[in-house]
């Protein structure tokens, strides 16, 4: 996997937290959501009506691109502003969110058939260990978010992990273009329809929400979402999550320069051990072209070797 293009990722997708942080500060969670994609899905949307790139996507593939689009963009991304809105810190948001890999890593075997070697999971537990040592000072730390918050991003979590495994499950393939196409104009209907129904879809007027807002659009949207689904069809399951033990540690030190948030050995030493986490699932992943991919492409390989 490009080493600039997997950095790339980890910077603009750990961005969203801070960007959830900064527009949590002038509106509420919807509102900013709502205005976080209205602007993206309609440029997508007059891109998609000016080529022919959705030339032969059938119904049944853009039924399914909307439910994926809702749980892996409204679904997790309400939880984790909802979260931070509540007075979880983004550093403990993104602790949460970093439990991610080895939830994908124990369902890829059973779902995809694409089974985690010993020493993958040696690197996944790794990068466990590096995330809960970055975040562990913020979480014992005490806030004023209530107990049940903590579980919120939590739920986000498995919402895109089970966004995750219906895209590589089966189905039409869908290129990442459309793809992202479908889902931020579907994110901007439900966050749209969600900001009217609470009487918040007005924006405010402070220059800080516009500053936000275009932080969300360019950096966690068109970047780390784009370069996730991206990453996922290049790497596998594994390996694209495997980034996201990284997210706890950048989004602590984006905090630190931005906030003032603590930033000190601890940090140190998690963003050391994802990074060991990173190479150590990357060194024990089986070679290019082996296991299985997506199930839409088994009848056609099936064909071509005879079996």
């Amino acid at each position: 996997m490009n080493v600039l293009l997997s950095a790339a990722f980890v910077v603009t997708w750990s961005s969203g937290f801070i960007g959830a942080k900064l527009g949590a500060g002038s509106a509420d969670a919807v509102t900013v959501l709502m205005w976080r994609f209205l602007p993206p899905a309609a440029v997508l949307v007059a891109w998609a009506a000016a080529t022919a790139s959705w030339r032969g996507l059938t119904a049944r593939a853009l039924g399914r691109q909307v439910v994926i689009g809702a749980l892996s963009q409204s679904g997790y991304l309400l939880t984790v502003y909802y979260a931070i809105q509540l007075g979880v810190s983004s550093g403990t948001t993104a602790l949460i969110d970093g439990t991610q890999p080895l939830v994908a890593g124990a369902l890829a075997g059973p779902l995809l058939g694409q089974y985690v070697s010993r020493t993958q999971w040696l690197g996944l537990a790794l990068g466990l260990t590096g995330v809960v040592v970055v975040t562990a000072a913020d979480a014992t730390a005490g806030t004023d978010a209530p107990w049940w918050a903590y579980g919120v991003p939590f739920l986000g979590m498995l919402a895109l992990v089970a966004a995750t495994f219906l895209d590589r499950r089966g189905g039409p393939a869908v290129t990442p273009r459309v793809a992202l196409t479908v889902h931020c104009a579907t994110s901007a209907v439900v966050f749209t329809a969600l900001a009217l129904a609470l009487g918040a879809a007005a924006p405010p007027a402070e220059a800080s929400f516009w500053a936000a807002v275009g932080w969300l659009v360019v950096l966690p949207t068109f970047g780390g979402y784009g370069l996730y689904w991206l990453i996922l069809r290049r790497g596998g399951v594994t390996r694209v999550n495997t980034l996201m033990f990284l997210m706890a540690p950048v989004t602590t030190l984006w905090g630190a320069a931005m906030f003032g948030e603590p930033f000190g050995a601890q940090t140190v030493l998690g963003l050391a051990a994802g990074l060991a986490a990173v190479a150590v699932v990357h060194r024990g992943a089986a070679p290019a072209g082996a296991g299985v991919t997506r199930a839409s492409d088994r009848p056609a390989r099936r064909a071509r070797t005879g079996r």
